[in-house]
């Protein structure tokens, strides 16, 4: 029997609710038919946005949605895509598909969808192919609450009130997609264009995000880190920015042929979870370079692209990077939370890759049909640790699954206390063919009362269109209690949420 111990009262760090927020880029299904139906549309929808995904994106508690991209935000230029809809400037979005973008989803839009998420906004600007004006004048646009250029031409598109940025993206993946620059040149615009995202609003002033590596491209984070601070180890400037971005997918084979999303061995179940696992060491990596240049961690990570790349779906279009989502799936997101809690004192937001339709996305639409997926389910299980004080626990007997080298261990924990008084432990099991008896023991409490929800199956079992429910977060009764240890059994390829108090 494995054991899990928990020190209630030795809190590690608070977890940021922005470690759960969520992606969406102008790519395939995600804005338009997923987000998106426009004011027209037979769906059900408030100013355009369909009430299906906003409600259900509120019951799962999306604390942040990032926009316009991704590749897509280099090639953005938001001033086509404010003012009337039929005057707004075509193009084409050549990152995603060769397809007609039409800009009806702009500034105005994005917003308008947050205010109906109640969740906090990450703006991506244009660092490719965009000016610092145009910058500029779009942080103006959105935030300042005065007589301007900017805010005038804002109260002429309908708007009278400034919006809140919350965080700011200067440019993305600028190493690759975003301009194939090198980590100097890059830095060096970065400290430029910052500059030009004026606090209008002091009394709550955007993040900046600086965009950072590739998955283990140390050298970008140096490198960038050696240009924006003075030096190692002074960090009076902070390296004028409030968050370092890292990008890493989970890919079980080569990029060419990244595997099915729901047909596959159980080889291939082990090396995509010991790939997801890689997040950890990642980190790590990136946490040292940063330390020596920002030892009291004022600067935050943001891991604002992770999650599954596979193959995309027979018969849909390459570019629209849409994808099933499996029980395989929801262990990795399961394992990589469980990271991202465990690492609180650095990594301050995360965004899972992507909303809708796109990636390893919470939710897929189909017309008038909407469907949860297994995603979706671990993250509305752990929106109980948004929020709460991470504190110590680590697992003993923990045994290792799978074969060869792709072996991994069995279970993946965190747990952390919320300002209600509970004590909330997520755990997964990794293997495919094992059940995992588990002893969870407090520190010192006494447990009153707990209760717990699964989400479980086949390893690849999935939702569809037509059965909506093949996995599902259910009700966990099969626990046992007394004093400060609690037992209970669990299954195969699952992920259990447990709230003690």
């Amino acid at each position: 029997m494995a054991k899990l111990f928990i020190d209630e009262k030795e809190k590690k760090g608070h977890i940021s609710p922005e470690i759960y927020g969520l992606f969406s880029e102008h790519l395939g299904r995600c804005i338009y038919e997923g987000l998106y139906v426009g004011e027209d549309s037979d769906i059900p929808n408030v100013n355009g946005m369909r009430c299906d995904v906003v409600d259900a994106l509120k019951e799962m508690k999306i604390p942040l949605l990032r926009w316009p991209g991704g590749c897509f935000a280099d090639e953005y230029h938001w001033k086509d895509g404010i003012g009337p809809k039929e005057t707004r400037k075509k193009m084409i979005n050549t990152h995603w598909g060769g397809v007609v973008e039409d800009n009806s989803f702009g500034t105005h839009e994005f917003f308008e969808l947050c205010e109906q998420l109640g969740c906090k906004t990450y703006v991506n600007g244009n660092v490719g192919s965009g000016t610092v004006q145009e910058m500029s004048e779009w942080v103006e646009y959105i935030t300042f609450d005065g007589v301007s250029p900017m805010a005038d031409l804002r109260k002429k598109n309908g708007h009278e009130k400034p919006w809140k940025i919350d965080y700011f993206g200067v440019g993305n993946e600028n190493w690759g997609c975003g301009g194939n620059m090198t980590p100097e040149y890059y830095a060096n615009l970065y400290r430029r264009y910052q500059t030009y995202i004026r606090h209008y609003d002091n009394s709550a002033p955007i993040q900046k995000i600086c965009g950072g590596a590739d998955t283990e491209d140390i050298n970008w984070t140096r490198r960038v880190l050696d240009t924006c601070f003075a030096s190692p180890h002074k960090s009076e400037n902070h390296g004028y920015m409030d968050l370092l971005s890292l990008h890493y997918y989970t890919v079980p084979g080569p990029w060419e042929h990244k595997g099915s999303a729901t047909d596959f061995t159980e080889e291939e179940w082990y090396l995509t979870l010991k790939k997801a696992l890689r997040m950890d060491d990642l980190l790590n990596k990136h946490f040292a370079v940063m330390d020596q240049y920002d030892p009291e961690k004022k600067i935050g990570m943001s891991v604002d692209e992770w999650g599954c790349w596979f193959d995309v779906e027979p018969g849909t279009n390459p570019g629209f990077l849409y994808q099933q989502n499996t029980v395989r799936d929801a262990l990795v997101a399961c394992t990589t939370l469980n990271i991202f809690n465990k690492k609180c004192d650095r990594v301050r937001l995360a965004c899972l890759a992507q909303a809708v339709n796109v990636l390893q996305s919470v939710i897929l639409t189909e017309g008038e049909k909407m469907v949860k997926t297994p995603t979706y389910h671990v993250l509305h299980m752990y929106r109980h640790h948004q929020d709460a004080d991470l504190v110590s626990s680590f697992i003993e007997g923990n045994k290792e699954v799978g074969s060869g080298e792709s072996m991994v261990a069995m279970l993946s924990e965190s747990a952390s206390v919320s300002s209600d008084g509970f004590i909330n432990v997520t755990i997964g099991n990794l293997s495919v063919s094992e059940d995992a008896p588990v002893e969870i023991v407090l520190s010192e409490k006494d447990i009153k009362e707990a209760s717990a929800s699964i989400l479980t199956g086949n390893m690849n079992s999935h939702n569809t269109f037509d059965e909506p429910e093949n996995v599902t977060e259910k009700e966990f009764t099969g626990m046992t209690y007394e004093g400060r240890a609690l037992k209970f059994t669990l299954p195969k390829n699952s992920v259990m949420l447990i709230r003690i108090r």
